[in-house]
């Protein structure tokens, strides 16, 4: 097993912070032409997609800087800032925010792209087709419970319980994700191509999300939780905490920073993807997809500039985290 050092945790952190801080000014930017471009259509869901789009890149910046505790010298601000209990109530705005854009853009795409096939006699279609946005939004909101008692308790049954919850509330729209992209990309026609844009993207964005996320849940993490979760109900260790100590501990204990012991191959790939890809799709997302016209060249470019950006911040950070290893 590989002995990770902090030498090179350092820059993967460095990058982190600093894609993060770009971040911020992009949700900035993206929040000021989304306010502009409001044309008292959908104002309710543009106003919902802005919200929730800067809360979770807001505290996707924070958790980037405050991964963990900075050294062995604790102070009183690393305490604060690093706390698990503060940071699970920061997540909880985070993660209903996240599954907020997703589900609020498919069912505001219902809306705007109908299915004029589907017969109010097919109820599993109309279920599938209207209904399981709302799964998600209620799989993650379950979620939270688990979550929050899984570090006050340091229960792994609660953690294996939150991320079946995640699995199970994506599952649930992967179908319509796929009956989605079917839909916007069966429109041929050049204008209406145009016109459907944001929806192109946005469904596509979701689609591959979804099935990443799923597989990654199913043949990754999933299995090693519960089997952390079986191995503590038969062991007793860690020991399960409960009462008035365990609140007060997980909101003042900070645990050993990672850059100073191991770092998992696991745990970098995981933080990398919540702190860019997920912010990333949420300041897409927080735009509002809607039918709209086409950007212009300018937009293009922009568009392509940012593409490039992005895989650049990618491989950078996959080269810090695969690099170690050999």
């Amino acid at each position: 097993m590989v002995n990770l050092n902090t030498d090179w945790a350092w820059p993967w952190w460095s990058v982190m912070v600093l894609i993060n801080l770009v971040n911020l000014i992009v949700c900035g930017m993206a929040f000021k032409r989304s306010l502009s471009s409001q044309d008292g259509k959908d104002s309710r869901y543009q106003n919902w997609m802005r919200i929730m789009g800067v809360i979770f890149t807001v505290v996707g910046a924070y958790r980037s800087v405050f991964v963990s505790s900075y050294g062995p010298q604790q102070t009183w601000f690393d305490t604060i800032a690093n706390s698990a209990l503060l940071i699970r109530i920061l997540a909880i705005f985070a993660e209903l925010s996240f599954s907020g854009l997703i589900a609020f853009s498919m069912i505001q795409f219902n809306k705007y792209i109908p299915d004029s096939k589907l017969s109010d006699r097919n109820k599993f279609g109309v279920f599938l087709t209207t209904k399981t946005p709302y799964i998600l939004v209620i799989c993650l909101f379950l979620a939270q419970f688990f979550a929050t008692a899984g570090v006050i308790t340091k229960s792994e049954l609660s953690f294996a319980i939150e991320e079946t919850l995640w699995l199970i509330g994506f599952l649930a729209i992967l179908p319509l994700a796929i009956v989605q992209v079917r839909r916007v990309f069966s429109k041929k026609d050049k204008e209406e191509t145009k016109r459907l844009y944001m929806l192109r993207t946005s469904s596509l964005i979701i689609l591959l999300w979804c099935m990443v996320y799923v597989g990654f849940m199913i043949f990754l993490n999933l299995p090693d939780l519960w089997l952390n979760a079986v191995d503590q109900l038969e062991t007793g260790i860690p020991a399960i905490k409960t009462g008035l100590n365990a609140i007060l501990d997980a909101f003042t204990i900070v645990n050993m920073s990672r850059l100073y012991s191991d770092w998992g191959f696991g745990f970098l790939l995981w933080h990398s993807g919540y702190f860019t890809l997920c912010v990333w799709i949420s300041i897409f997302l927080m735009q509002a997809p809607r039918p709209r016209e086409i950007f212009g060249k300018l937009n293009a470019k922009q568009t392509k500039l940012i593409f490039i950006s992005i895989g650049i911040a990618v491989i950078t950070l996959l080269v810090l985290i695969i690099l170690p290893l050999f």
